[in-house]
């Protein structure tokens, strides 16, 4: 972990210094505003945490918060003071502090919520990692993935080449419902909207350009249902 501790008491960050080197972490220092600023605007994703003192010279907590916060919404901050009213920990926080510590502290106590904020920060990147993953996927099945913001298709992570729109629609239709049949005058409609009053052998046609696609990128997931239409099914393709 890597932590910006901006505290004018010099006694202080000697003090922490000891108890940052026992946990094995980096740390940076900074007896003003200003000079935190600076520090932070020079490398914004290079801290893990912030410790901020709230009487600063130059430029005072509140303000050094803010600041921050313009150019990082997601850096943790604890702020630090010996303010302990009310109205100073709403505005604290308002001001983008994350957890507000009352001094005199207990050194083990801060240790011990540093470790806990930094740990529940790790945690909501996580999973907001695991939802944006999740998201450009619009469309998946054990062995299929579909992005229709990119338009792309993957069969087993191979990504299924040059898919003309109409081709990428059908695929999109088609693998929405995995195993359920569609008469080729659903997929017209569908597809080519309702509007659409075509030959239903073009449904046909698209569907052995699709095929020809699919397999050369894995195994063969789009199936005739004799005298019916198409359905989509990889639950036949074998793990890889």
């Amino acid at each position: 972990m890597k932590i910006l501790m901006v505290e004018d008491n010099q006694t202080l960050c000697e003090m922490m210094a000891m108890f940052f080197k026992k946990e094995k972490w980096e740390a940076g220092y900074a007896q003003d505003g200003v000079k935190a600023v600076e520090m932070f605007k020079k490398d914004p994703t290079g801290w893990d945490i912030v410790l901020l003192d709230l009487n600063l010279p130059k430029m005072d907590g509140m303000q050094v918060a803010a600041e921050m916060r313009k150019i990082s919404p997601t850096v943790p901050i604890i702020m630090l003071t010996a303010r302990d009213s009310e109205s100073d920990q709403v505005l604290g926080l308002e001001m983008g502090a994350d957890e507000y510590v009352t001094k005199p502290f207990s050194t083990i106590a801060l240790i011990a919520r540093i470790k806990a904020l930094y740990r529940r920060t790790q945690l909501n990147q996580l999973s907001s990692s695991t939802q944006q993953i999740a998201s450009d996927f619009d469309v998946q099945t054990p062995h299929f993935k579909l992005n229709s913001k990119t338009r792309e298709a993957f069969l087993d992570d191979q990504q299924i080449e040059n898919l003309t729109p109409k081709e990428f629609d059908l695929l999109k239709t088609l693998a929405s419902k995995p195993k359920q049949v569609f008469t080729r005058e659903q997929l017209l409609q569908l597809v080519w909207n309702y509007e659409y009053y075509g030959d239903e052998r073009t449904v046909d046609a698209h569907i052995k350009k699709l095929r020809q696609k699919i397999e050369k990128a894995g195994p063969q997931v789009i199936q005739t249902v004799w005298g019916v239409g198409y359905k989509f099914d990889d639950s036949e393709v074998e793990d890889q």
